[in-house]
């Protein structure tokens, strides 16, 4: 029988298919605490690989969140790095550090070597020191912020043990060629990590680390050393009589 000429069934009778649609992946909800450490961890990836010059649509799309829902959080980009360099700079500087170099107990060599082993393990990271590069290529603002903190809560204490080490009770405001030599020590300590995570080089060594305790306290010793050598000698007048130098002066040159 030719199927033109069937008549076809009621719609009633005939059997439904149900439609059934592709169930949409719920989404995650989540709390204010988690959402703003979700952006604020994106943010640190984000400037660390892009600069802080980067955009902050490109930003939301990387973390997957709306441009709206960013500015949500933090309605302007300065409000966003504020909140990176209290977390990454600010949020690592830990007070025991002036604890360790106010202690009057423990040899200033190994005073110094213990800081910055403990500081290097900190601050080194690669978020650190590319975001602390790239606020210095932009608008300094993240570095300016730091060395104040550096400057009012570190670099007076090293040049206090620096000026004990040397035999000297003075409480004179650091002169420019103390603080020049203590960058010495200090710059050439973070400069390894510039070294990684800047140029991609490593330190010496197949297992060398720059936070290894024997890179830092060469550097210690080396700026000790050369403070006992070079500030004392400068701080002699011309033509005078020889001052007495500190024991650690006389060690240095083999007296």
């Amino acid at each position: 029988m030719s199927l033109r000429g069937a008549t076809k069934k009621p719609a009633a009778q005939r059997k439904s298919v149900p439609h059934v649609e592709a169930a949409a992946a719920p989404r995650k909800r989540m709390s204010v605490e988690d959402r703003e450490r979700q952006i604020l961890d994106g943010a640190v990836e984000f400037f660390s690989s892009h600069g802080l010059d980067g955009q902050m649509r490109v930003l939301a799309q990387g973390i997957g969140v709306t441009h709206a829902l960013l500015y949500h959080y933090f309605p302007t980009k300065q409000a966003l790095i504020d909140r990176v360099y209290q977390e990454l700079f600010e949020g690592r500087w830990k007070p025991e550090w002036e604890s360790l170099l106010d202690d009057p107990h423990l040899p200033i060599p190994e005073k110094l070597t213990r800081f910055y082993c403990d500081y290097a393990a900190f601050i080194l990271s690669r978020d650190f020191v590319r975001i602390f590069v790239f606020s210095g290529l932009s608008d300094h603002y993240i570095t300016d912020r730091f060395f104040d903190l550096l400057r009012e809560r570190l670099f007076p204490r090293l040049v206090r043990e620096t000026r004990k080490y040397r035999g000297l009770k003075s409480r004179a405001k650091p002169s420019s060629r103390e603080l020049e030599l203590l960058m010495g020590l200090h710059g050439g300590i973070f400069y390894t990590g510039i070294r990684r995570w800047i140029y991609g080089q490593e330190v010496h060594g197949a297992e060398g680390s720059e936070q290894d305790r024997i890179y830092i306290e060469d550097r210690v010793k080396a700026y000790l050393v050369s403070a006992a050598i070079v500030l004392d000698s400068e701080a002699a007048p011309p033509h005078a009589a020889r001052p007495r130098t500190s024991p650690a002066a006389r060690t240095a040159k083999g007296d």
